[in-house]
């Protein structure tokens, strides 16, 4: 269980509608038959009245959080040049299957996530943390990184230079490549004078492998804290751009509204 946002939305509308609940099946009817009316009687008690008031509103951020759409924000450059740090974004909670809140289980299944899909999910080490990288590794998949470059089942993916970027936060100017994978193409960053973290391995059953597009500058799976991402973790798609707030240059107008491939 995680005790995040979604845990306090879930205990505040089963408070609120414990209350409201309680008052109209026990302390009401009460009320009413000390008044003699049925329509009469005593204002409700002040926790009463908030509880009504708030019940339908906690609800409804609940359902829309839970299985809809839920916002999030990304703090770090390591979704360069697809998303700043400063962003704020939407994200799909249904693309995947429907999941209770909090305990995260399944319990309608609707898709599965694909190769170059950029996805939210729980860091495996400390659940309460949510990441946002690239879906690079499918479970079964060889992935192989050397020298900045992917291979999966032994199949290099295309990469196509496309000029450098400017500095931006903590990356300095880097190169652009256009990846493909499999049927997605984007853009990805490669830091000259950084090493290339490689890897070589094998997706386990149930999980996935995750790499950040600014690939010198990410916390992703090649890295022992981060690691392969069971299914059970995957939090929703990411799909639209609705904001980016990060002074001194708030608002950057042109990603509002952008769409996330």
């Amino acid at each position: 269980m995680v005790f995040d946002f979604s845990f306090f939305l879930v205990l505040a509308a089963l408070v609120t509608g414990l209350v409201w609940l309680v008052d109209a099946r026990v302390f009401r009817p009460q009320r009413q038959r000390r008044t003699g009316s049925a329509a009469g009687g005593p204002p409700e008690p002040i926790l009463v009245e908030y509880a009504r008031s708030f019940f339908p509103i906690i609800l409804l951020v609940l359902v829309i959080r839970s299985f809809l759409y839920e916002p999030f924000r990304i703090p770090s450059d390591s979704m360069m040049p697809t998303l700043l740090d400063g962003d704020f974004i939407f994200v799909n909670k249904f693309k995947y299957g429907l999941r209770l809140p909090v305990v995260n289980t399944e319990i309608v299944p609707l898709g599965e996530p694909a190769r170059g899909d950029v996805v939210v999910f729980r860091l495996p080490s400390d659940p309460a943390t949510n990441y946002i990288k690239r879906l690079v590794g499918l479970p079964g998949d060889h992935v192989v990184v050397r020298d900045k470059r992917v291979w999966i089942n032994d199949q290099l993916q295309d990469v196509t230079l496309d000029g450098y970027s400017e500095p931006y936060g903590s990356t300095p100017r880097a190169q652009i490549g256009i990846e493909r994978l499999g049927t997605v193409e984007h853009r990805a960053l490669y830091i000259g004078e950084r090493p290339s973290v490689d890897f070589d391995d094998v997706v386990p059953a149930g999980h996935f492998f995750f790499m950040g597009d600014n690939r010198d500058n990410s916390r992703d799976s090649r890295f022992p804290e981060v690691g392969y991402v069971p299914a059970d973790n995957v939090v929703g798609k990411a799909v639209r751009i609705w904001l980016n707030w990060k002074l001194p240059n708030a608002p950057l107008w042109d990603r509002i509204g952008k769409a996330i491939h």
